[in-house]
């Protein structure tokens, strides 16, 4: 059995080094490809403010996060969900920094898992084109309606599907991503259907959406997500 976790986080600010803290995991359980039942979603009290940038992406607000556990309360029930299993993350060491960090605040040694990072896994298959997660998700044909905002839970679903695309073009290896709704700490997910196009895009839309996306900043956040 090929177990492996597909992981998001969404955080205060996008520095570790300012004291930016997480405030949202994401974590989608994929076995032999496919994903499963299982998930972990969790969100946390950061015990600081959360920056007008992060809330412009995420959209999760200070008052939200006010009554929900510290990092340390939690990170037991984490680490037995992610236990020694390959994590599937893109840009992988924006989250890896901070979940590293947060487990040192509370003494505990970082993660040693084996790491798959997207970004790098698209860079190499699609050098010079744009690798962020909604880039990526237009190129496979997946429905991104529902991601009005970034969330971890929503985001690692669609990474989950994105993965599978960027490693094989076989179907055989099609994830079974069926439409369904979390509720989860008081925030429902709303159903994700995934829906598959064919047409052409006209020269003239190309053209256009490429100079659109070369006068976009290049930063972390475009990276991230």
């Amino acid at each position: 059995m090929d177990r492996k976790l597909v992981l998001d986080t969404e955080t205060t600010g996008v520095s570790i080094k300012n004291g930016d803290r997480i405030i949202e995991i994401g974590i989608v359980e994929l076995i032999d490809h496919k994903i499963t039942e299982q998930y972990y979603h969790q969100f946390t009290n950061p015990e600081r403010q959360i920056s007008s940038e992060a809330i412009a992406v995420h959209g999760i607000e200070n008052e939200f996060v006010q009554d929900k556990p510290i990092f340390q309360n939690i990170a037991t029930e984490l680490l037995e969900f992610i236990q020694d299993s390959p994590l599937i993350i893109h840009n992988a060491s924006f989250d890896m920094s901070f979940l590293n960090y947060e487990l040192k605040l509370i003494n505990h040694p970082p993660l040693n898992n084996e790491i798959i990072d997207t970004l790098l896994l698209a860079r190499t298959k699609y050098p010079g084109s744009p690798a962020n997660l909604n880039a990526l998700c237009r190129r496979f044909n997946i429905d991104l309606s529902q991601r009005v905002k970034h969330g971890a839970l929503l985001d690692a679903e669609l990474l989950a599907l994105v993965y599978q695309k960027l490693i094989s073009s076989d179907k055989k290896y099609e994830l079974d991503l069926k439409p369904k709704t979390l509720q989860t700490n008081n925030i429902t997910h709303k159903e994700i259907e995934i829906q598959y196009r064919n047409f052409e895009i006209p020269a003239e839309d190309l053209a256009a959406h490429k100079t659109m996306l070369e006068n976009i900043p290049n930063n972390l956040w475009q990276n991230h997500n």
